[in-house]
Protein backbone atom coordinates (compact mmCIF):
# COMPACT_ATOMS: atom_id res chain seq x y z
CA UNK A 1 0.00 0.00 0.00
CA UNK A 2 1.56 3.32 -1.07
CA UNK A 3 1.73 6.51 1.03
CA UNK A 4 -1.23 8.20 -0.71
CA UNK A 5 -3.49 5.19 -0.16
CA UNK A 6 -2.46 4.98 3.48
CA UNK A 7 -3.17 8.69 4.02
CA UNK A 8 -6.59 8.33 2.38
CA UNK A 9 -7.45 5.35 4.56
CA UNK A 10 -6.35 7.27 7.66
CA UNK A 11 -8.56 10.25 6.73
CA UNK A 12 -11.56 7.96 6.12
CA UNK A 13 -11.02 6.28 9.49
CA UNK A 14 -10.78 9.63 11.25
CA UNK A 15 -13.99 10.94 9.73
CA UNK A 16 -16.88 10.97 12.23
CA UNK A 17 -19.80 8.65 11.66
CA UNK A 18 -22.70 10.19 9.70
CA UNK A 19 -25.08 11.93 12.12
CA UNK A 20 -28.54 10.58 12.81
CA UNK A 21 -31.72 12.47 11.95
CA UNK A 22 -32.10 13.40 15.62
CA UNK A 23 -28.67 15.05 15.59
CA UNK A 24 -29.56 16.98 12.45
CA UNK A 25 -32.78 18.02 14.24
CA UNK A 26 -30.73 19.32 17.17
CA UNK A 27 -28.57 21.37 14.82
CA UNK A 28 -31.62 22.81 13.09
CA UNK A 29 -33.25 23.71 16.43
CA UNK A 30 -30.37 26.08 17.12
CA UNK A 31 -31.01 27.85 13.83
CA UNK A 32 -34.73 28.04 14.64
CA UNK A 33 -33.91 29.71 17.96
CA UNK A 34 -31.56 32.26 16.39
CA UNK A 35 -33.90 33.21 13.54
CA UNK A 36 -37.15 33.11 15.48
CA UNK A 37 -35.92 35.29 18.30
CA UNK A 38 -34.97 38.02 15.85
CA UNK A 39 -38.65 38.39 14.85
CA UNK A 40 -40.75 37.02 17.71
CA UNK A 41 -40.20 40.00 20.02
CA UNK A 42 -41.57 42.63 17.63
CA UNK A 43 -45.27 41.97 18.24
CA UNK A 44 -44.72 41.91 22.03
CA UNK A 45 -42.94 45.30 22.18
CA UNK A 46 -46.06 47.47 22.72
CA UNK A 47 -47.05 45.29 25.69
CA UNK A 48 -43.47 45.29 27.02
CA UNK A 49 -43.34 49.10 26.93
CA UNK A 50 -46.70 49.28 28.69
CA UNK A 51 -45.35 47.07 31.47
CA UNK A 52 -41.75 48.31 31.82
CA UNK A 53 -41.97 51.84 30.41
CA UNK A 54 -39.04 53.42 28.54
CA UNK A 55 -40.64 54.18 25.18
CA UNK A 56 -37.61 56.26 24.15
CA UNK A 57 -35.37 53.16 24.41
CA UNK A 58 -37.76 50.86 22.56
CA UNK A 59 -35.67 50.44 19.40
CA UNK A 60 -32.65 49.29 21.43
CA UNK A 61 -34.49 46.12 22.47
CA UNK A 62 -34.10 45.00 18.85
CA UNK A 63 -30.88 46.83 17.99
CA UNK A 64 -28.92 45.46 20.98
CA UNK A 65 -29.78 41.89 19.97
CA UNK A 66 -28.93 42.37 16.28
CA UNK A 67 -25.72 44.23 17.09
CA UNK A 68 -24.23 41.63 19.45
CA UNK A 69 -25.36 38.81 17.15
CA UNK A 70 -23.50 40.32 14.21
CA UNK A 71 -20.40 41.11 16.27
CA UNK A 72 -20.11 37.67 17.85
CA UNK A 73 -20.85 35.53 14.77
CA UNK A 74 -17.33 35.41 13.23
CA UNK A 75 -15.73 35.16 16.68
CA UNK A 76 -17.80 32.08 17.54
CA UNK A 77 -16.79 30.58 14.19
CA UNK A 78 -13.09 31.05 14.89
CA UNK A 79 -13.39 29.76 18.46
CA UNK A 80 -14.97 26.61 17.01
CA UNK A 81 -12.10 26.18 14.57
CA UNK A 82 -9.53 26.51 17.36
CA UNK A 83 -11.17 24.64 20.24
CA UNK A 84 -13.88 22.45 18.71
CA UNK A 85 -17.21 23.12 16.99
CA UNK A 86 -19.26 20.97 19.32
CA UNK A 87 -18.12 22.73 22.50
CA UNK A 88 -18.49 26.13 20.87
CA UNK A 89 -22.04 25.35 19.74
CA UNK A 90 -23.13 24.00 23.14
CA UNK A 91 -21.63 27.04 24.87
CA UNK A 92 -23.46 29.44 22.55
CA UNK A 93 -26.79 27.68 23.24
CA UNK A 94 -26.14 27.96 26.99
CA UNK A 95 -25.36 31.68 26.74
CA UNK A 96 -28.46 32.21 24.60
CA UNK A 97 -30.74 30.39 27.06
CA UNK A 98 -29.24 32.28 30.01
CA UNK A 99 -29.96 35.57 28.26
CA UNK A 100 -33.50 34.39 27.43
CA UNK A 101 -34.30 33.59 31.06
CA UNK A 102 -32.85 36.91 32.25
CA UNK A 103 -34.89 38.79 29.62
CA UNK A 104 -38.03 37.16 30.98
CA UNK A 105 -37.06 38.26 34.49
CA UNK A 106 -36.22 41.88 33.52
CA UNK A 107 -37.81 44.55 35.72
CA UNK A 108 -37.06 47.65 33.64
CA UNK A 109 -36.10 48.60 30.10
CA UNK A 110 -32.41 49.00 30.92
CA UNK A 111 -32.20 45.43 32.22
CA UNK A 112 -34.08 44.10 29.21
CA UNK A 113 -31.72 45.81 26.77
CA UNK A 114 -28.64 44.49 28.63
CA UNK A 115 -30.02 40.95 28.73
CA UNK A 116 -31.01 41.13 25.05
CA UNK A 117 -27.38 42.00 24.29
CA UNK A 118 -26.27 38.87 26.20
CA UNK A 119 -28.88 36.82 24.35
CA UNK A 120 -27.54 38.16 21.05
CA UNK A 121 -23.99 37.09 21.95
CA UNK A 122 -25.24 33.53 22.29
CA UNK A 123 -27.36 33.79 19.14
CA UNK A 124 -24.26 34.68 17.13
CA UNK A 125 -22.94 31.16 17.71
CA UNK A 126 -26.14 29.29 16.95
CA UNK A 127 -26.26 29.67 13.19
CA UNK A 128 -22.52 29.46 12.58
CA UNK A 129 -22.23 26.54 15.02
CA UNK A 130 -24.89 24.53 13.22
CA UNK A 131 -23.38 25.22 9.79
CA UNK A 132 -19.88 24.36 11.03
CA UNK A 133 -20.99 21.05 12.50
CA UNK A 134 -22.91 20.17 9.33
CA UNK A 135 -19.79 21.00 7.33
CA UNK A 136 -17.69 18.82 9.67
CA UNK A 137 -20.04 15.84 9.98
CA UNK A 138 -21.12 15.76 6.33
CA UNK A 139 -19.22 16.23 3.09
CA UNK A 140 -20.53 19.01 0.82
CA UNK A 141 -22.09 16.41 -1.44
CA UNK A 142 -24.02 14.98 1.53
CA UNK A 143 -24.93 18.32 3.09
CA UNK A 144 -27.25 19.56 0.33
CA UNK A 145 -30.46 18.31 1.91
CA UNK A 146 -29.52 19.47 5.40
CA UNK A 147 -28.69 22.93 4.07
CA UNK A 148 -31.93 23.04 2.09
CA UNK A 149 -33.79 22.47 5.37
CA UNK A 150 -31.98 25.51 6.78
CA UNK A 151 -33.29 27.49 3.82
CA UNK A 152 -36.80 26.33 4.71
CA UNK A 153 -36.45 27.32 8.36
CA UNK A 154 -35.28 30.87 7.68
CA UNK A 155 -38.41 32.13 5.88
CA UNK A 156 -40.66 29.98 8.10
CA UNK A 157 -39.23 31.69 11.19
CA UNK A 158 -39.61 35.10 9.57
CA UNK A 159 -43.33 34.47 9.12
CA UNK A 160 -43.86 32.42 12.27
CA UNK A 161 -42.02 34.80 14.61
CA UNK A 162 -44.64 37.58 14.68
CA UNK A 163 -47.46 35.02 14.89
CA UNK A 164 -45.87 33.16 17.82
CA UNK A 165 -45.02 36.41 19.58
CA UNK A 166 -48.56 37.71 19.25
CA UNK A 167 -50.09 34.44 20.46
CA UNK A 168 -47.86 34.16 23.55
CA UNK A 169 -48.39 37.82 24.46
CA UNK A 170 -52.16 37.64 24.06
CA UNK A 171 -52.77 34.31 25.77
CA UNK A 172 -49.99 34.02 28.35
CA UNK A 173 -47.60 36.90 29.13
CA UNK A 174 -44.94 38.79 27.17
CA UNK A 175 -42.25 37.13 29.30
CA UNK A 176 -43.09 33.80 27.65
CA UNK A 177 -41.75 35.21 24.40
CA UNK A 178 -38.35 34.61 26.03
CA UNK A 179 -39.14 31.61 28.26
CA UNK A 180 -40.33 29.55 25.28
CA UNK A 181 -36.70 29.32 24.14
CA UNK A 182 -35.72 27.23 27.16
CA UNK A 183 -37.40 23.88 26.33
CA UNK A 184 -36.40 24.13 22.65
CA UNK A 185 -32.79 24.95 23.57
CA UNK A 186 -32.72 22.17 26.18
CA UNK A 187 -33.71 19.60 23.55
CA UNK A 188 -30.96 20.90 21.25
CA UNK A 189 -28.39 20.63 24.08
CA UNK A 190 -29.36 17.03 24.80
CA UNK A 191 -29.39 15.92 21.17
CA UNK A 192 -26.05 17.54 20.31
CA UNK A 193 -24.40 16.67 23.63
CA UNK A 194 -25.18 12.97 23.35
CA UNK A 195 -25.41 12.52 19.58
CA UNK A 196 -22.28 14.23 18.23
CA UNK A 197 -18.96 12.45 18.62
CA UNK A 198 -16.01 14.48 17.38
CA UNK A 199 -12.32 14.20 18.14
CA UNK A 200 -11.00 17.72 17.72
CA UNK A 201 -7.29 18.51 17.66
CA UNK A 202 -6.99 21.86 19.41
CA UNK A 203 -4.81 24.45 17.76
CA UNK A 204 -2.25 26.02 20.06
CA UNK A 205 -2.54 29.63 18.93
CA UNK A 206 -3.68 32.83 20.64
CA UNK A 207 -7.10 34.22 19.77
CA UNK A 208 -6.83 37.15 17.40
CA UNK A 209 -7.97 39.80 19.91
CA UNK A 210 -6.83 42.75 17.77
CA UNK A 211 -8.72 41.45 14.75
CA UNK A 212 -11.81 40.68 16.85
CA UNK A 213 -11.75 44.17 18.36
CA UNK A 214 -11.40 45.93 15.00
CA UNK A 215 -14.12 43.78 13.45
CA UNK A 216 -16.39 44.53 16.41
CA UNK A 217 -15.79 48.26 15.97
CA UNK A 218 -16.51 48.09 12.23
CA UNK A 219 -19.73 46.11 12.75
CA UNK A 220 -20.82 48.41 15.58
CA UNK A 221 -20.37 51.48 13.37
CA UNK A 222 -22.11 49.79 10.44
CA UNK A 223 -25.04 48.57 12.56
CA UNK A 224 -25.60 52.01 14.07
CA UNK A 225 -25.34 53.56 10.62
CA UNK A 226 -27.95 51.14 9.27
CA UNK A 227 -30.24 51.83 12.26
CA UNK A 228 -29.94 55.64 12.30
CA UNK A 229 -29.34 56.71 8.70
CA UNK A 230 -32.42 58.20 7.09
CA UNK A 231 -34.47 57.91 10.30
CA UNK A 232 -32.84 59.29 13.44
CA UNK A 233 -30.27 61.27 11.43
CA UNK A 234 -30.12 62.36 7.79
CA UNK A 235 -27.72 60.50 5.47
CA UNK A 236 -25.60 63.65 5.16
CA UNK A 237 -25.50 64.38 8.90
CA UNK A 238 -22.14 64.48 10.74
CA UNK A 239 -23.20 61.49 12.84
CA UNK A 240 -23.87 59.23 9.84
CA UNK A 241 -20.80 60.40 7.92
CA UNK A 242 -18.67 59.88 11.05
CA UNK A 243 -19.98 56.33 11.48
CA UNK A 244 -19.24 55.59 7.84
CA UNK A 245 -15.66 56.85 8.17
CA UNK A 246 -15.16 54.92 11.41
CA UNK A 247 -16.36 51.73 9.70
CA UNK A 248 -14.01 52.21 6.74
CA UNK A 249 -10.99 52.94 8.96
CA UNK A 250 -11.72 49.93 11.22
CA UNK A 251 -12.13 47.61 8.22
CA UNK A 252 -8.89 48.81 6.64
CA UNK A 253 -7.01 48.21 9.91
CA UNK A 254 -8.75 44.83 10.29
CA UNK A 255 -7.55 43.64 6.87
CA UNK A 256 -3.98 44.65 7.73
CA UNK A 257 -4.07 42.86 11.09
CA UNK A 258 -5.61 39.69 9.62
CA UNK A 259 -2.75 39.34 7.13
CA UNK A 260 -0.26 39.11 10.00
CA UNK A 261 -2.19 37.18 12.66
CA UNK A 262 -1.23 33.49 13.20
CA UNK A 263 -4.91 32.48 13.44
CA UNK A 264 -7.04 35.35 12.05
CA UNK A 265 -10.76 35.66 12.81
CA UNK A 266 -11.48 35.70 9.06
CA UNK A 267 -8.50 34.05 7.31
CA UNK A 268 -7.52 35.95 4.14
CA UNK A 269 -6.63 32.61 2.57
CA UNK A 270 -10.34 31.87 2.22
CA UNK A 271 -10.73 34.65 -0.33
CA UNK A 272 -7.97 33.25 -2.55
CA UNK A 273 -10.56 30.74 -3.71
CA UNK A 274 -12.65 32.42 -6.42
CA UNK A 275 -15.75 30.39 -5.68
CA UNK A 276 -15.63 31.33 -2.00
CA UNK A 277 -15.39 35.04 -2.81
CA UNK A 278 -18.25 34.80 -5.31
CA UNK A 279 -20.40 32.97 -2.74
CA UNK A 280 -19.86 35.76 -0.20
CA UNK A 281 -20.91 38.43 -2.71
CA UNK A 282 -24.03 36.37 -3.49
CA UNK A 283 -24.79 36.04 0.24
CA UNK A 284 -24.44 39.80 0.75
CA UNK A 285 -26.72 40.90 -2.09
CA UNK A 286 -29.23 38.09 -1.47
CA UNK A 287 -29.54 39.07 2.19
CA UNK A 288 -30.15 42.68 1.16
CA UNK A 289 -32.80 41.75 -1.42
CA UNK A 290 -34.60 39.25 0.82
CA UNK A 291 -34.90 41.47 3.91
CA UNK A 292 -35.81 44.59 1.92
CA UNK A 293 -38.65 42.79 0.15
CA UNK A 294 -39.88 41.10 3.34
CA UNK A 295 -39.77 44.41 5.26
CA UNK A 296 -41.61 46.72 2.84
CA UNK A 297 -44.14 44.49 1.09
CA UNK A 298 -46.18 44.32 4.35
CA UNK A 299 -46.30 48.14 4.30
CA UNK A 300 -48.16 47.98 1.01
CA UNK A 301 -50.52 45.25 2.21
CA UNK A 302 -51.35 47.06 5.46
CA UNK A 303 -51.63 50.67 4.26
CA UNK A 304 -52.94 50.21 0.71
CA UNK A 305 -54.91 46.95 0.96
CA UNK A 306 -55.97 47.52 4.61
CA UNK A 307 -54.67 44.17 5.87
CA UNK A 308 -53.80 43.41 9.49
CA UNK A 309 -50.24 42.55 10.52
CA UNK A 310 -51.10 38.83 10.66
CA UNK A 311 -52.89 38.91 7.30
CA UNK A 312 -50.01 40.73 5.62
CA UNK A 313 -47.61 38.07 6.90
CA UNK A 314 -49.79 35.26 5.59
CA UNK A 315 -50.15 36.95 2.20
CA UNK A 316 -46.37 36.76 1.81
CA UNK A 317 -46.57 32.96 1.87
CA UNK A 318 -45.91 32.69 -1.90
CA UNK A 319 -42.64 34.59 -1.38
CA UNK A 320 -41.60 32.30 1.47
CA UNK A 321 -42.89 29.09 -0.13
CA UNK A 322 -41.00 29.95 -3.31
CA UNK A 323 -37.79 30.26 -1.29
CA UNK A 324 -38.48 27.02 0.58
CA UNK A 325 -39.42 25.00 -2.52
CA UNK A 326 -36.41 26.17 -4.52
CA UNK A 327 -33.96 25.32 -1.75
CA UNK A 328 -35.48 21.91 -1.07
CA UNK A 329 -35.45 21.02 -4.76
CA UNK A 330 -31.85 22.21 -5.24
CA UNK A 331 -30.71 20.33 -2.13
CA UNK A 332 -32.21 17.09 -3.44
CA UNK A 333 -30.79 17.54 -6.93
CA UNK A 334 -27.28 18.26 -5.67
CA UNK A 335 -27.42 15.41 -3.15
CA UNK A 336 -28.26 13.13 -6.08
CA UNK A 337 -25.19 14.20 -8.01
CA UNK A 338 -26.60 17.21 -9.87
CA UNK A 339 -24.59 20.25 -10.90
CA UNK A 340 -25.03 23.58 -9.12
CA UNK A 341 -23.53 26.37 -11.27
CA UNK A 342 -26.73 27.08 -13.23
CA UNK A 343 -28.87 27.70 -10.13
CA UNK A 344 -27.46 31.07 -8.99
CA UNK A 345 -27.50 32.34 -12.60
CA UNK A 346 -31.13 31.33 -12.93
CA UNK A 347 -31.87 32.71 -9.45
CA UNK A 348 -30.53 36.16 -10.29
CA UNK A 349 -32.65 36.32 -13.43
CA UNK A 350 -35.81 35.08 -11.67
CA UNK A 351 -35.35 37.45 -8.72
CA UNK A 352 -34.91 40.42 -11.08
CA UNK A 353 -38.00 39.42 -13.07
CA UNK A 354 -40.01 38.96 -9.86
CA UNK A 355 -38.96 42.35 -8.53
CA UNK A 356 -39.83 43.99 -11.87
CA UNK A 357 -43.32 42.47 -11.66
CA UNK A 358 -43.88 44.39 -8.41
CA UNK A 359 -43.80 47.61 -10.44
CA UNK A 360 -47.26 46.66 -11.74
CA UNK A 361 -48.73 47.07 -8.24
CA UNK A 362 -51.10 50.01 -7.83
CA UNK A 363 -53.62 51.26 -5.32
CA UNK A 364 -56.34 49.08 -6.88
CA UNK A 365 -54.39 45.82 -7.40
CA UNK A 366 -56.31 42.89 -5.95
CA UNK A 367 -54.94 41.02 -2.94
CA UNK A 368 -54.59 37.60 -4.70
CA UNK A 369 -52.62 39.20 -7.55
CA UNK A 370 -50.40 41.07 -5.09
CA UNK A 371 -49.67 37.89 -3.15
CA UNK A 372 -49.04 35.81 -6.28
CA UNK A 373 -46.59 38.31 -7.76
CA UNK A 374 -44.14 37.59 -4.95
CA UNK A 375 -43.69 33.92 -5.95
CA UNK A 376 -41.07 34.46 -8.69
CA UNK A 377 -39.01 36.68 -6.39
CA UNK A 378 -39.08 33.98 -3.70
CA UNK A 379 -37.99 31.23 -6.09
CA UNK A 380 -35.17 33.42 -7.38
CA UNK A 381 -33.88 34.22 -3.89
CA UNK A 382 -34.04 30.52 -2.97
CA UNK A 383 -31.96 29.63 -6.05
CA UNK A 384 -29.32 32.12 -4.86
CA UNK A 385 -29.22 31.24 -1.14
CA UNK A 386 -28.82 27.48 -1.36
CA UNK A 387 -25.84 27.38 -3.78
CA UNK A 388 -24.09 30.16 -1.84
CA UNK A 389 -24.15 28.01 1.33
CA UNK A 390 -23.02 24.93 -0.57
CA UNK A 391 -20.16 26.70 -2.37
CA UNK A 392 -18.96 28.21 0.90
CA UNK A 393 -18.73 24.78 2.52
CA UNK A 394 -17.09 23.21 -0.49
CA UNK A 395 -14.48 25.97 -0.82
CA UNK A 396 -13.25 25.94 2.79
CA UNK A 397 -10.83 23.46 4.28
CA UNK A 398 -12.05 21.61 7.40
CA UNK A 399 -9.80 23.71 9.64
CA UNK A 400 -11.56 26.88 8.43
CA UNK A 401 -15.15 25.60 8.45
CA UNK A 402 -16.20 27.79 11.38
CA UNK A 403 -14.56 30.92 9.98
CA UNK A 404 -16.13 30.28 6.57
CA UNK A 405 -19.61 29.77 8.03
CA UNK A 406 -19.22 32.83 10.25
CA UNK A 407 -18.08 34.96 7.32
CA UNK A 408 -21.06 33.97 5.20
CA UNK A 409 -23.55 34.50 8.03
CA UNK A 410 -21.99 37.87 8.85
CA UNK A 411 -22.11 39.10 5.25
CA UNK A 412 -25.72 37.98 4.81
CA UNK A 413 -26.66 39.79 8.05
CA UNK A 414 -24.77 42.96 7.13
CA UNK A 415 -26.24 42.87 3.63
CA UNK A 416 -29.73 42.61 5.09
CA UNK A 417 -29.16 45.50 7.48
CA UNK A 418 -27.77 47.78 4.77
CA UNK A 419 -30.45 46.72 2.29
CA UNK A 420 -33.22 47.61 4.72
CA UNK A 421 -31.53 50.90 5.65
CA UNK A 422 -30.69 52.12 2.14
CA UNK A 423 -33.89 50.96 0.45
CA UNK A 424 -35.83 52.16 3.48
CA UNK A 425 -34.45 55.61 2.85
CA UNK A 426 -35.56 55.31 -0.79
CA UNK A 427 -39.01 54.18 0.36
CA UNK A 428 -39.40 57.04 2.84
CA UNK A 429 -38.10 59.65 0.38
CA UNK A 430 -40.46 58.63 -2.42
CA UNK A 431 -43.38 58.31 -0.01
CA UNK A 432 -42.77 61.78 1.43
CA UNK A 433 -42.32 63.34 -2.02
CA UNK A 434 -45.54 61.78 -3.36
CA UNK A 435 -47.64 62.79 -0.34
CA UNK A 436 -46.17 66.31 -0.40
CA UNK A 437 -47.09 66.63 -4.09
CA UNK A 438 -50.65 65.59 -3.31
CA UNK A 439 -51.28 67.43 -0.04
CA UNK A 440 -48.58 70.09 0.25
CA UNK A 441 -46.31 70.69 3.23
CA UNK A 442 -48.84 69.26 5.69
CA UNK A 443 -48.80 66.02 3.75
CA UNK A 444 -45.01 65.84 4.02
CA UNK A 445 -45.19 66.16 7.78
CA UNK A 446 -47.88 63.47 7.83
CA UNK A 447 -45.62 61.08 5.91
CA UNK A 448 -42.73 61.72 8.27
CA UNK A 449 -44.86 61.07 11.37
CA UNK A 450 -45.72 57.76 13.05
CA UNK A 451 -48.88 57.00 11.08
CA UNK A 452 -50.38 53.53 11.59
CA UNK A 453 -52.91 51.76 9.34
CA UNK A 454 -55.52 52.24 12.09
CA UNK A 455 -54.93 56.00 12.26
CA UNK A 456 -55.00 56.26 8.46
CA UNK A 457 -58.57 54.90 8.38
CA UNK A 458 -59.75 57.85 10.50
CA UNK A 459 -58.35 60.49 8.14
CA UNK A 460 -60.37 62.14 5.30
CA UNK A 461 -60.63 60.18 2.06
CA UNK A 462 -58.40 62.53 -0.01
CA UNK A 463 -55.64 62.20 2.59
CA UNK A 464 -55.96 58.40 2.57
CA UNK A 465 -55.75 58.30 -1.24
CA UNK A 466 -52.67 60.53 -1.32
CA UNK A 467 -50.90 58.49 1.35
CA UNK A 468 -51.70 55.19 -0.36
CA UNK A 469 -50.36 56.55 -3.63
CA UNK A 470 -47.18 57.52 -1.77
CA UNK A 471 -46.82 54.01 -0.29
CA UNK A 472 -47.13 52.50 -3.78
CA UNK A 473 -44.50 54.91 -5.11
CA UNK A 474 -42.21 54.04 -2.18
CA UNK A 475 -42.62 50.31 -2.79
CA UNK A 476 -41.78 50.81 -6.47
CA UNK A 477 -38.51 52.41 -5.36
CA UNK A 478 -37.73 49.38 -3.17
CA UNK A 479 -38.60 47.05 -6.06
CA UNK A 480 -36.16 48.87 -8.35
CA UNK A 481 -33.49 48.50 -5.68
CA UNK A 482 -34.15 44.76 -5.49
CA UNK A 483 -33.92 44.59 -9.30
CA UNK A 484 -30.48 46.22 -9.11
CA UNK A 485 -29.33 43.80 -6.38
CA UNK A 486 -30.63 40.82 -8.37
CA UNK A 487 -28.82 42.06 -11.49
CA UNK A 488 -25.58 42.16 -9.50
CA UNK A 489 -26.21 38.59 -8.32
CA UNK A 490 -26.95 37.48 -11.89
CA UNK A 491 -23.71 38.99 -13.19
CA UNK A 492 -21.55 37.65 -10.33
CA UNK A 493 -23.09 34.15 -10.58
CA UNK A 494 -21.51 33.67 -14.00
CA UNK A 495 -18.11 33.66 -12.25
CA UNK A 496 -18.93 30.45 -10.34
CA UNK A 497 -16.81 27.49 -11.36
CA UNK A 498 -18.33 23.99 -11.35
CA UNK A 499 -15.83 22.52 -8.85
CA UNK A 500 -16.67 18.89 -7.96
CA UNK A 501 -18.10 18.55 -4.47
CA UNK A 502 -15.92 16.82 -1.88
CA UNK A 503 -17.14 13.36 -0.96
CA UNK A 504 -19.04 12.56 -4.14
Amino acid sequence: MDTRTTATATEEAARPAPPSRLVILGLLLGIVLATLDGTVVGTALPTIVGDLGGLDALSWVLTAYLLTTAVSTPIWGKVGDLYGHKGSYLTSITVFLTGSVLCGLAQDMGQLIAFRALQGIGAGGLFVGALSLIGTLLTPAEAGRAQSLIGVLLPAAMIGGPLVGGFLTDHLDWRWVFYVNVPVGAVALILIGHGVRLRTARVKAPIDLAGAGLLTGAILALTLLASWAGTTYAWTSPQVIGLGLACVVALAAFVRVERRAPEPVIPPRLFRDRNFTVAQVLSFVTGAAMLAAASYLPQYLQFVRDMSSTESGLLLLPLMLGMMGAQLAIGRRIAGGGRYRAYPVMGGALAAAGALSLLTLGTDTTVPVTSGLTLALGVGIGCLMQPAMLITMNSAEPRDMGAASGTQTLLRTVGGSLGVAVLGSVYTGRLTAAVTDGLGAEGGRLAEGELTPGLLRDLPEPVQDAFRTGVVDGLHGVALGVVALSAVAFAVAWLVREVPLRGR
